[in-house]
């Protein structure tokens, strides 16, 4: 059985306990490196092709954008195929309720029949929001878990809770 842990993490300016700050690092990257070291597996970074904005609140408008237009924003690769993996992880900041725009382009590059879908989800607060109804609708044919969601400024700080998470997953 091999794992597959895609994420879409923002770098840079992050709500961070009610304050903006700047991340070297973004939370769901953290979280999904935890995953990959409690369950081994594969890492992959959805990364588009159109940076967002470096300033988080004008990046929360453009995101905004995105999902009331139903945008698929173009991503800079993908992978040749997902067959040699049986669980995905999918990790990804809440934004506006569900997840980034961009992971329902990487996703719906793939035939998921069959596969785990295991989501994580970062935020400030908000949860999963309805990213696991969405989840549903776009991997049509594969088994979508409950997730997991992180507060991401206590990311770095869970992570015995996201490996025993992980570990349970596989």
């Amino acid at each position: 059985m091999a794992n597959l842990i895609v994420y879409y993490s923002r770098k840079g300016q992050n709500y961070w306990n009610g304050s903006i700050v700047d991340l070297a690092k973004g939370n769901t990257e953290r979280a999904a490196e935890i995953i990959q070291k409690a369950v081994g597996g594969d890492l992959f970074e959805i990364e588009t092709v159109r940076e967002y904005s470096k300033d988080y609140m004008t990046c929360t408008e453009e995101a905004k954008a995105e999902l009331r237009s139903g945008a698929r924003p173009e991503i800079r690769k993908y992978l040749d195929s997902l067959d040699q993996y049986d669980t995905v992880f999918v990790g990804y900041p809440n934004w506006w309720g569900t997840m980034p725009m961009c992971v329902y382009t990487f996703l719906e590059h793939y035939d998921l029949t069959g596969k785990k879908i295991v989501p994580f989800c970062t935020n400030e607060g908000s949860g999963m929001g309805g990213s696991e109804r969405e989840l549903r609708k776009i991997c049509r044919g594969a088994d979508v878990t409950a997730g997991l969601s992180i507060h991401g400024a206590e990311t770095a700080q869970s992570e015995n809770k996201i490996a025993a998470w992980a570990r349970k997953n596989v």
